[in-house]
């Protein structure tokens, strides 16, 4: 019997040999399992992903290259997760570069997206999304952009987050700025705007919190800077938080969502003439046409408004004022209840 138990593990070790073996090889990364869905309901498979990595990597690498990335990525019968430290059985090949977490106090390794073969490699450890640092390697406390991201709330729908986009447009121009626009690929809207010099972090963040506090100014019925989700109130979110060690949803990057929507640049005359989900990673190379346009649409890089800094160092840190006013909500609760 016993012969019998190890004779059936050889058969099945054997069996997931066979189904591990490389179905493709591009640029000497072995490919597997490329018939398979990215995940239930994806309506795209293995092989879409990496022959829309494979298409677009001369896009992507732009925005990559010498970031530190985070990858969120999608194993069979498992949840998504966010990869921030490569895993062991990396290849020496992929670049990478190490960063001090203070958080959890130790390095961390993570990848940079500076050439295909690398894409390809993530493509093929299903990683779905591409979530560069705000700054490169050579300058890891230098934030090279402004960046709004534009929530609209459950059932508010993309047309309210490309009206909050007007108002965060206006209060750059206000101060003399400008930024491109992107879908963020989900139900949302990113706007960036390049920085010139080497302006403080805690400088960067406090404009962010001025844009969006002059934003929601100009229409508090539509935007919110409301940090607590029960407090929008069907609002949309105007989120400054995307700062120091945050990440956000390359250009380009694919998402998790069914029919894989691509994050995908959107002229600012051209908001109300799109969906999200009109950027996918089935039509989004023959689409482009081998333009870029998000690099076409990004102003030249400008100067902090010094107003905009000034006025944000007086706003409290989003995060940090959420946390008092949950610790100052609870206690109310337990007073009330006891």
């Amino acid at each position: 019997m016993m012969d019998g138990m190890a004779e059936d593990r050889g058969v099945q070790s054997e069996q997931g040999r066979r189904r591990a073996q490389p179905q493709d090889e591009r640029d000497g990364v072995p490919l597997t399992n490329l018939d398979q869905e990215i995940f239930p309901g994806a309506g795209a498979t293995k092989r879409d992903l990496i022959d829309y990595l494979d298409a677009m990597a001369d896009r992507l690498v732009p925005v990559l290259r010498d970031r530190p990335l985070s990858v969120i990525r999608v194993l069979r019968g498992q949840d998504r997760f966010m990869q921030k430290n490569l895993p062991k059985y990396t290849p020496e090949w992929v670049p990478r570069t190490a960063v001090w977490a203070e958080a959890s106090h130790r390095e961390v390794t993570y990848a940079l997206g500076n050439d295909r073969r690398t894409l390809l490699w993530f493509g093929n450890q299903r990683a779905v999304e591409y979530h560069p640092a705000l700054a490169r390697t050579d300058a890891p406390h230098r934030q090279t952009h402004l960046i709004m991201d534009l929530d609209p709330p459950e059932g508010g729908g993309f047309r309210a987050a490309v009206a909050a986009a007007r108002l965060v447009r206006a209060a750059l121009a206000g101060a003399g700025m400008s930024g491109a626009v992107k879908t963020s690929g989900s139900k949302g809207v990113h706007v960036f705007v390049p920085l010139a010099g080497d302006p403080a972090p805690e400088d960067v963040a406090a404009a962010q919190r001025a844009v969006a506090a002059r934003a929601e100014r100009l229409d508090p019925a539509l935007a919110t800077t409301a940090f607590i989700r029960e407090d929008r109130h069907g609002r949309v979110f105007l989120d400054a938080t995307r700062a120091g060690g945050a990440t956000v949803a390359a250009a380009y990057s694919p998402r998790i969502r069914p029919g894989l929507p691509v994050s995908f640049p959107i002229a600012w005359e051209e908001l109300d003439d799109v969906s999200p989900d009109d950027f996918t990673i089935g039509n989004v190379p023959d689409l482009l046409d081998g333009a870029d346009p998000w690099a076409a649409a990004m102003p030249a890089s400008q100067t902090l408004d010094a107003g905009l800094v000034a006025e944000g160092h007086t706003i409290p840190v989003a995060r940090v004022q959420a946390m008092h006013e949950g610790k100052r909500r609870a206690r109310a609760r337990r007073e009330a209840a006891g």
